[in-house]
């Protein structure tokens, strides 16, 4: 993998799901954001992760989702399926929850403004153990930053 999170060179993709998660240890606390994308066939195109500071889980889910939106842009996809365990965020970015949270309410609005510059896009909440991957990735940002200190 090369450092800046490519699995492999960088390709048009059109179609990819994107898994976040995002952890958040003593809520507030240390939080780290992982994000994994896949093509259509299942194969990883890319993932990252990364501390973000000191934070909540519920924002931590929403600057993963913010990131892995920004990284399917990237990569040239123009439909996206996000899966995340986060029953919360995954209500409110569908429409099914209001943002009650004014943390939160900038984080919404531009996750659905990333989500706009697709032609087609779905969001679903999946189980943490069809997330693994993802909240690795999260906990690995966490753990980059404790370990340093």
């Amino acid at each position: 993998m090369e450092a800046n999170g490519a699995i492999e060179p960088r390709r048009q993709v059109r179609r990819v799901v994107v898994h976040t998660d995002g952890a958040s240890r003593g809520n507030p606390g240390d939080a780290g954001i992982g994000w994994l994308i896949l093509d259509e066939s299942g194969k990883p195109v890319r993932e990252g992760g990364r501390y973000i500071g000191v934070t909540t889980n519920n924002v931590a889910e929403y600057n993963a989702l913010i990131e892995g939106l920004k990284m399917a842009l990237e990569e040239g996809a123009d439909e996206i399926l996000v899966r995340s365990d986060s029953e919360l965020m995954v209500r409110q970015v569908s429409g099914d929850y209001r943002v009650k949270n004014e943390g939160l309410l900038p984080l919404f609005v531009q996750a659905r403004r990333l989500l706009l510059r697709f032609k087609r896009w779905r969001i679903e909440y999946v189980p943490r153990e069809q997330n693994r991957r993802a909240d690795a990735l999260a906990n690995r940002g966490i753990d980059r930053k404790v370990n340093k200190d």
